[in-house]
């Protein structure tokens, strides 16, 4: 098993993504962890810290059908039944990946433990294995709580995907996706 450990940090408060659009965040570091699990599978760990207290930033991760309001390239979040009763969830997420859109759809099965643990399988999509965890943990702040981050993920892409474009564009994507949660705790709170 290889693991590489990446700090990545946004220099400016203004980035341009993939798709040309600018995307205003905080000026904040996300810590990336790539470890190979097999030739073809990959687990990516991000954290962040978050100035903000567990149950916002619980309320802001299982407002599911609202994700791809402010996560960049998820063009789709909605629930669907569920034949035991639980959370399902179908998400498809979309970029340019050179001069090619690319889409990937995964259909999701939650067991969430409040207010601390989100954990998530694909049951169907376009991967071969797609599974992880949000995990939110308290930490203290001198005007109350704030909220340390962690996603998870272990993907297993199919063989007509490239391991190494899916590694560098998923590290790429929960950078941003992290920050963008940041970002949408703060605007709650200033509403």
């Amino acid at each position: 098993m290889t693991t590489e450990n990446h700090t990545t940090g946004l220099n400016s408060p203004t980035t341009i993504d993939d798709n040309g659009l600018e995307t205003n965040l905080d000026v904040e570091t996300v810590t990336i962890q790539v470890e190979k699990l097999s030739e073809r599978q990959r687990q990516i760990t991000a954290k962040v810290q978050i100035p903000h207290p567990i149950e916002k930033v619980w309320k802001i991760l299982t407002d599911y059908e609202a994700l791809p309001q402010f996560i960049p390239n998820l063009a789709k979040s909605c629930l669907l039944e569920h034949p035991a009763g639980g959370v399902r969830l179908e998400q498809i997420g979309s970029q340019r990946l050179l001069n090619f859109k690319f889409c990937a759809r995964v259909v999701l099965d939650l067991e969430e433990t409040f207010p601390k643990l989100i954990n998530f399988q694909m049951v169907e999509g376009d991967f071969k294995g797609f599974s992880g965890s949000w995990c939110l943990e308290p930490y203290a702040l001198s005007s109350g709580q704030g909220t340390n981050l962690c996603y998870t993920i272990q993907v297993w892409p199919k063989l007509t995907m490239p391991i190494a474009i899916i590694e560098n564009r998923l590290s790429k994507d929960l950078q941003l996706n992290l920050l963008a949660i940041r970002q949408r705790a703060s605007e709650l709170s200033n509403t």
